[in-house]
């Protein structure tokens, strides 16, 4: 089993920045994959950032590239994401989901596939 709790979240106005924090612990030898993932009500689940375990380059969704940067730190079994310049439009509930034993390509960006899932920590955007 492996446990994701995730921190960081708040109300900012339009232009301010956030840095969520997720943290991974029980048996984190094989995940292969973290993802952060965003929910509006009445929306579909959107991957904004993805990277391999121990990689050097993320993906990001094209709504959020240049504002937003994937980090983590392994040998503490956190991961980041920090968000820049936001927009009433990142409004949503904010996930980290851990992938098992499969590489992240094997999986859609919508986050079908990932096998653990964090509470989710809410950012709220005010214009």
């Amino acid at each position: 089993q492996v446990q994701l709790v995730e921190s960081g979240g708040g109300s900012v106005q339009a232009g301010g920045s956030l840095r969520l924090s997720c943290a991974v612990s029980g048996y984190t030898y094989n995940v292969k994959c973290m993802g952060w993932f965003r929910r509006n009500p009445g929306k579909e689940r959107e991957g904004v950032a993805i990277m391999e375990t121990g990689g050097s380059s993320a993906y990001y969704a094209d709504s959020v590239k240049g504002r937003f940067t994937f980090s983590q730190d392994n040998a503490a079994n956190m991961v980041y994401l920090q968000i820049n310049s936001l927009k009433p439009e990142d409004t949503a509930m904010y996930y980290c989901a851990a992938k098992t034993g499969r590489p992240c390509a094997s999986s859609s960006n919508s986050g079908v596939g990932y096998d653990y899932w964090g509470q989710g920590t809410q950012v709220t955007v005010s214009s």
